[in-house]
């Protein structure tokens, strides 16, 4: 093949990129990290973690947004709140009055729901004033204002549009003691891997012509 077409072959491969970088399908217990692409200041540089997703929508959870504000006072009513300096996080801009959790427990306590692993999500106050009462710290449990949401095929659409990567989901990730390292680690991971894969499949373009 003469260079014009070995050309053709390499930019035909960048534009398959998006279906190689998304072979993980959407699921529940995945990680969405924001693309350079990604246009939305709502989500620029966010890590979220999906805790709902069926073929009506997706719920997902912002790690990386860590605020100023103690539990105690978001929860001044809570009287298990009390005294705790750890900080609540935004975890999307939909209904910032809502109050989700993550909790880190191998046993998965009654009405919560198991996100991946030992990952559990708490949606119900009973259960949050309980997981509060027994001292769980910020190592093993996030407290989240607002959730992201996507309507049916809406966030199929953004990732068709190469605004997310799709990540396997980790604890660790997820209570980071420095939630601001998360984007930019997990973003240099995804960019090296599609680095290799255009290495890989260019390779073989070459090779076989």
């Amino acid at each position: 093949m003469r260079a014009s077409g070995r050309f053709l072959s390499v930019l035909f491969l960048l534009a398959c990129l998006p279906a190689f970088a998304q072979k993980g399908d959407l699921a529940v217990g995945k990680f969405l990290v924001a693309s350079h692409d990604l246009g939305d200041p709502s989500f620029a540089e966010t890590v979220i973690l999906l805790v709902h997703y069926n073929e009506d929508g997706a719920v997902g959870l912002v790690l990386n947004r860590r605020t100023d504000i103690p539990l105690s006072r978001v929860f001044q009513d809570l009287k298990e709140a009390k005294g705790r300096t750890d900080a609540v996080y935004v975890g999307g801009p939909v209904e910032l009055t809502s109050v989700l959790a993550l909790l880190k427990t191998s046993d998965k306590p009654e009405g919560a729901t198991r996100v991946f692993a030992d990952v559990c999500l708490i949606s119900n106050k009973e259960l949050l004033k309980a997981t509060l009462a027994s001292g769980a710290e910020p190592s093993v449990f996030h407290a989240y204002v607002g959730y992201a949401g996507w309507g049916k095929g809406q966030l199929e659409h953004e990732l068709g549009l190469g605004a997310w990567h799709i990540m396997p989901a980790d604890a660790a990730t997820v209570f980071h003691s420095d939630p601001d390292s998360v984007w930019p680690r997990l973003i240099r991971r995804t960019e090296t891997q599609v680095a290799l894969l255009i290495r890989r499949h260019a390779g073989y373009a070459f090779a076989n012509h």
